[in-house]
């Protein structure tokens, strides 16, 4: 593995990576991360009373068009061609898990467009729900996998 890094140059400016050499393979990327809360905000969750609607239903659709503009929210991110974005959010003790899964058949791979999805479910349910709870905490966003390209499949111990 090569430890220089592939958006400086050898003279220490940013540059975005040139991929029109790479082959156009099929990529998918998961990545997961966490909301935690009180339970006064996980059961207005839950029973549906969050005056704002229902932030669940939010932080999916925010997720997936959060995943479509990575490139513009990332500076040296590729614009891509996305062929798939699910955005799953499972209930724990003390808030939600966030799970991505960003699939696309192009020459550069998605792992930003499923860290980005995470992120931006996990705020939108922050937004939604920060009149009953300020001290929620995100955190553990992390990719989880990665298949395709030149390095081939990454799997999170």
């Amino acid at each position: 593995m090569s430890t220089r890094l592939s958006h400086v140059d050898r003279r220490g400016r940013v540059k975005m990576v040139d991929v029109g050499d790479k082959p156009v393979t099929d990529r998918e990327a998961i990545a997961r991360g966490s909301i935690r809360m009180s339970r006064a905000a996980i059961g207005q969750i839950r029973r549906g009373m969050v005056k704002k609607g229902d932030p669940l239903q939010a932080a999916r659709l925010a997720g997936i068009m959060a995943a479509k503009q990575t490139s513009a929210l990332i500076p040296l991110c590729h614009p891509l061609p996305l062929s798939s974005v699910h955005v799953d959010l499972t209930p724990t003790a003390r808030g939600y898990t966030i799970e991505a899964r960003v699939r696309t058949r192009a020459q550069t791979g998605v792992e930003m467009e499923a860290l980005t999805a995470v992120a931006v479910a996990a705020l939108t349910i922050y937004d939604m729900v920060k009149a009953v709870d300020k001290r929620m905490v995100i955190g553990d966003i992390r990719l989880m996998k990665k298949t395709g390209g030149r390095t081939g499949t990454y799997r999170r111990i």
